[in-house]
């Protein structure tokens, strides 16, 4: 399975200040920074909106070991409550005349 690819938010923004510069085509600068067109478009925009804050903070937040074991403890915690709220329904609804 191959690795999803991350840019830098220097990348990206040299990518659209080359995009926008005009002198080649799109799909050009992009074959060339081995990305897709489309993806250049989408930095392009999201550029445009945001102005310098736009690629700030990018990707999913990290997480300690710490932060993951507790998280999959109180996931486990919940799992079961709500096995046992399930057994439970079951039983009163069979207790309904």
């Amino acid at each position: 399975m191959q690795k999803r690819q991350q840019f830098t938010a220097e990348f990206k923004r040299e990518a659209v200040r080359l995009f926008k510069a005009g002198d080649r085509p799109a799909a050009v600068v992009a074959r060339g920074l081995g990305i897709p067109r489309n993806r250049l478009y989408k930095w392009a925009q999201d550029l445009e909106k945001k102005g310098a804050t736009a690629f700030a903070g990018s990707g999913r937040p990290k997480t300690s070991g710490d932060e993951l074991a507790a998280l999959k403890r109180e996931n486990a915690r919940l799992k079961e409550e709500n096995a046992i709220l399930k057994k439970a329904a079951a039983y009163f609804a069979r207790e309904l005349p």
